[in-house]
């Protein structure tokens, strides 16, 4: 049995006895600077006023956004659950409203170079974060690593981020253009662009129907549009006073549009997916991906 089939067997085996599976959403971006982390946290804070348990999931190794977004800083990462034998409920930190977070903290090399049993143990220890949480956020790294196509893999909904920025759009395409190159086939069709930062409703909708046409002309990868986001003069304040804009300015324009985020990210959740994906899957389909290579 190679090692790949039996990280899937563990994950099985750790999901039937959990019960429940977490919806899983991935924030991700072709370009650093996007506003991945501030969307994450601000999606989180709405689905728990609407009554979801959610865990966010710091997956930007070393740069610790969540973290600094929600102003507390956690005494545990990912990396105490390989090296220094914390559980998983040991090394989740307590933020706003009940939302708790696990942060990725650095080491981001040390976890490429895992032996069979930190991976097993690993793995099956964040398959135990299904039954602690309704929605799982990750917030993933910029870019299309190894690691973040993982995170997509293991994905409900994605969350693709952009702006209007040219590069920011052609970056966006880079993520696609990965997905198809690495035939993540089963999140085709739960993909959604957000467009940040935009001075229109207009403006948002241009960008995505670029984005979408050349997609779908080039890769046969149909997007969906799920808002846009304004800018907003308080954003930057909240990231100054260390809050999310949702707690410190509840009335700003942009909080508006997280609560509507919120609610469409919702709607399209099929309950027969939570039986086939969850976090536990991640690493194993890590490992899937780099035998590609």
């Amino acid at each position: 049995m190679d090692q790949a089939t039996n990280l899937r067997n563990i994950v099985k085996n750790s999901q039937v006895a959990n019960r429940r599976r977490a919806k899983v959403i991935t924030v991700t971006s072709g370009k650093g600077g996007v506003g991945k982390s501030n969307i994450s946290v601000n999606l989180a804070i709405q689905l728990r006023k609407m009554g979801k348990s959610v865990i966010v999931f710091d997956a930007d190794f070393g740069l610790a956004n969540v973290e600094v977004i929600f102003g507390v800083i956690p005494k545990y990462n990912l990396f105490d659950v390989i090296y220094n034998n914390k559980t998983i409920t040991e090394v989740l930190t307590n933020g706003p409203l009940g939302i708790e977070f696990l942060s990725g903290g650095s080491g981001v090399k040390e976890l490429l170079r895992l032996d069979k049993t930190q991976i097993e143990l690993l793995v099956t220890k964040l398959a135990e974060l299904d039954r602690y949480a309704d929605v799982i956020i990750i917030d993933t790294g910029a870019g299309i690593s190894d690691a973040v196509l993982s995170f997509l893999s293991a994905s409900h909904e994605v969350i693709l981020v952009t702006t209007p920025e040219p590069t920011s759009v052609t970056d966006a395409y880079a993520v696609l253009k990965a997905i198809r190159n690495n035939k993540i086939d089963e999140i085709e069709g739960h993909i959604h662009v957000l467009v940040n930062r935009v001075r229109s409703d207009k403006e948002g909708r241009e960008i995505f129907d670029k984005l979408n046409k050349v997609s779908q002309k080039f890769l046969n990868i149909e997007l969906r549009t799920i808002g846009y986001l304004p800018e907003d003069r308080f954003l930057p304040r909240a990231v100054i006073e260390q809050k999310p804009i949702s707690i410190l300015y509840p009335k700003a324009n942009i909080v508006k549009s997280f609560e509507e985020l919120s609610t469409k990210i919702m709607e399209d959740y099929d309950e027969e997916e939570k039986t086939t994906r969850g976090l536990g899957n991640i690493f194993t389909n890590f490992l899937r991906h780099k035998d590609r290579r």
